[in-house]
């Protein structure tokens, strides 16, 4: 079970729905060494350890036991009247208050002593209490207001790095990598590494410094055992599953904060956190904040770009608007502004299902914000995007989605009037990686080639003469064949990698092939036959920028 650290309260334990207290800023506290630093009070610790404890409040006792009166953190001030007179008594004074959290002991001299006892000076140094001499001349109040004083200030002082990181978080928010930078934000806050994990704790986004392996995935480990238990599952019933758990591991501290708003009893999505100190309370407080704000960009509206450029764009698209006409509301009018279309495959199940866009909404936004788009369409465990290219733009990040157990395919920079031809390019590029079990391929236009050499109405009314004994093919029919030479010829001749690209047996590649070769009458085989069918691939309708659209097979003339 994990460690649960000292100052992350066990929300496991709450039973309402009121505010976590793992987030509500905690009692102020001073460092007792300000309280020793002050030339004012004149104080000076004589016995006990010189860690610079933290002191929450102030008390003044005259009870040989007033430890029912403690609750952890105090400077207990006394004059000695109630002490023992023994060492055996002393000893057992000086515990006592020890065992019950007090931050020191401050021993005030004049009346009762002129000098603080030996044998309480051991004592402290026996049980680990530290001791102040309080001298003659400073009264008591006057402790009490300098740390009361320190405390204020100290408050102040936290509550304006809260401000200034809730400013810095929120400005992060409004990024087009909005996920990206508010955990870049929350990590150099927190000098800390930062991740989002989703319900079952596969980490989606990261920011910071990497740990060591074994801390991320105790991380996920931890997030699996308290967060994501659903309310009406592993919780209990009845029992709601906690809001903040810790864990501590080779000396780096692990936090989970879950992301608020869940709902339908469904696990909550969460931030982990490794650092190499515990957290304060300030970093709690921004870590909410953080918490909230990724809360609100994972939701499905946000994910979804429910903004009203995508909307009005929607209703143009249904009313009869032209894709040039709607992606001018989508697509900054920037010189060189262009698109880069996405196909992506998920290499892995989650939950036994692939991803659904508006039940995995955070799925979405972590994909999104690894492609830097936010025109996504998920269909089960297929992906199509469009990434806006603008100059000075964020640019995807093919790792980040990679991590999130995506193959991807990337289109060269495409013009809007182009985006068919971009579209069987990353098709291409995403088989083509498929199959050469690569996380990313990308279509590359060469700028010189053989291509330029041949007048473009030639080289395509070749390309239709070429393949116009395929026009009357029988079942799979013109376009499957057409793909299938396509496919075979990208990967060298090679039936496996063929078969992987196109998801069928090895056997029905060779099938498709050898019919191709009979219905063109030529030999596969021929290096020559084969640079030439490339070649006339190339150009067939549909296949370069700014050439005519293909026809779809119903209109597809059976003769050049």
């Amino acid at each position: 079970m994990p460690s649960v650290d000292s100052s992350v309260p066990r929300p496991a334990d709450r039973t309402g729905d009121g505010p976590d207290i793992a987030n509500t800023p905690s009692v102020p506290s001073v460092p007792l060494s300000v309280l020793l630093a002050d030339p004012a009070l004149g104080l000076r610790q004589i016995a006990g350890p010189r860690e610079d404890r933290p002191v929450s409040t102030t008390g003044v006792t005259e009870l040989e036991d007033p430890t029912p009166y403690l609750i952890g953190g105090e400077l207990l001030l006394t004059a000695g009247v109630p002490l023992p007179k023994t060492p055996e008594g002393i000893d057992a004074y000086a515990g006592r208050i020890a065992r019950a959290g007090a931050s020191a002991l401050g021993f005030g001299l004049v009346p009762v002593y002129d000098e603080v006892p030996a044998a309480l000076v051991e004592a402290c140094d026996r049980h680990g209490l530290p001791l102040l001499r309080v001298p003659d001349g400073t009264p008591f109040v006057a402790v009490s207001r300098a740390a009361h004083a320190a405390m204020t200030e100290s408050r102040y002082r936290d509550l304006r790095r809260i401000s200034q990181a809730q400013g810095a978080l929120v400005t992060a928010a409004v990024r087009a990598d909005a996920l990206r930078s508010v955990l870049n934000r929350l990590a150099v806050q927190l000098d800390a590494w930062t991740v989002l994990l989703d319900p079952v704790g596969n980490e989606l986004v990261a920011a910071g410094v990497r740990p060591d392996p074994a801390a991320p995935e105790r991380l996920r480990a931890l997030m699996a055992r308290t967060i994501a238990q659903t309310r009406d599952g592993g919780a209990g019933r009845g029992r709601i599953a906690p809001t903040t758990a810790a864990d501590h591991h080779g000396g780096l501290h692990l936090t989970v904060h879950a992301l608020p708003g869940a709902e339908g009893g469904a696990a909550p999505p969460a931030i982990g956190v490794v650092a190499g100190t515990a957290p304060t309370a300030v970093q709690h407080s921004v870590t909410a904040v953080a918490a909230v704000l990724l809360s609100l960009l994972t939701s499905p509206r946000h994910a979804l770009g429910g903004d009203s450029q995508s909307s009005a764009a929607l209703v143009r698209l249904m009313l009869g608007g032209s894709p040039r006409e709607v992606a001018s509301l989508l697509l900054p009018a920037t010189p060189g502004a262009c698109w880069v279309v996405v196909r992506g495959r998920l290499g892995r199940q989650r939950s036994g299902r692939g991803l659904d866009a508006g039940e995995d909404a955070v799925q979405l936004a972590a994909l999104g914000t690894a492609l830097a788009t936010p025109y996504l369409d998920l269909r089960e465990r297929d992906v199509y995007a469009l990434v806006p290219v603008t100059p000075g733009a964020p640019t995807p990040d093919p790792a980040a989605a990679h991590r999130l157990g995506w193959t991807l395919g990337f289109s060269a920079p495409s013009a809007t009037a182009d985006l068919a031809v971009a579209a069987n390019q990353a098709e291409r590029a995403l088989r083509h990686a498929l199959a050469a079990g690569v996380p990313t391929g990308r279509h590359r236009e060469q700028d010189l080639s053989v291509h330029s050499l041949v007048p473009a109405a030639d080289a395509a009314a070749l390309a239709r003469a070429r393949f116009t004994a395929l026009a009357d093919a029988p079942s799979p029919g013109y376009d499957v064949l057409v793909e299938t030479l396509r496919t075979w010829l990208a990967h060298h001749g090679s039936w496996d990698r063929t078969a992987t690209a196109l998801g069928l047996h090895r056997n029905t590649v060779r099938q498709r092939v050898g019919r191709i070769g009979d219905l063109l009458d030529l030999d596969l085989g021929d290096a020559d036959v084969r640079m030439e069918l490339w070649f006339a691939l190339r150009w067939l309708p549909g296949e370069r920028p700014g050439a005519e659209p293909a026809d779809p097979p119903s209109a597809r003339p059976d003769a050049p």
